[in-house]
């Protein structure tokens, strides 16, 4: 197919006798596939990962794009072990308790007050029965 594709890169027709196709419906030039955000090249070597038509590299797109710790806002690695708090996900050094500081446990109960954890301490008991209407923190 070279002559009949465009490059979703730069625009322009590739004539090129190979091509770089990342999706069923985007090919590039080899010379065009790069990371929209620092420019590295994407080939079979790096894995690329797209988003709204652009290209990253895995690095630039977790940066940009990936789940961060709702305390320290760092990304994660695929080897993070983490802690969640309704739709919060926090690294297990960060998952503490805002007013003392103390590490929240898993088992322990807490409180989650705007983005604040809180432990049991802190937040003291639920209000007015709290407890019995909802469900308790993992």
């Amino acid at each position: 197919r070279p002559g009949l594709a465009l490059c979703a890169g730069c625009g322009g027709r590739i004539q090129d006798p190979f091509l770089l196709r990342v999706s069923p419906d985007l090919e590039w030039h080899v010379a065009c596939l790069k990371c929209a955000e620092c420019g590295q090249l994407l080939d079979e070597t790096c894995t690329c990962f797209l988003r709204d038509g652009k290209a990253y590299c895995k690095r630039d797109y977790s940066r940009l794009f990936g789940i961060k710790c709702a305390q320290c806002r760092a990304a994660f690695s695929s080897s993070d072990l983490v802690m969640r708090a309704r739709d919060h996900v926090y690294h297990l050094e960060c998952f503490r308790c805002a007013a003392c500081g103390r590490q929240l446990l898993p088992g322990d109960q807490f409180c989650l007050r705007e983005r604040d954890l809180l432990c049991r301490a802190d937040h003291g008991p639920p209000p007015d029965g709290a407890a019995a209407r909802g469900p308790r923190s993992p």
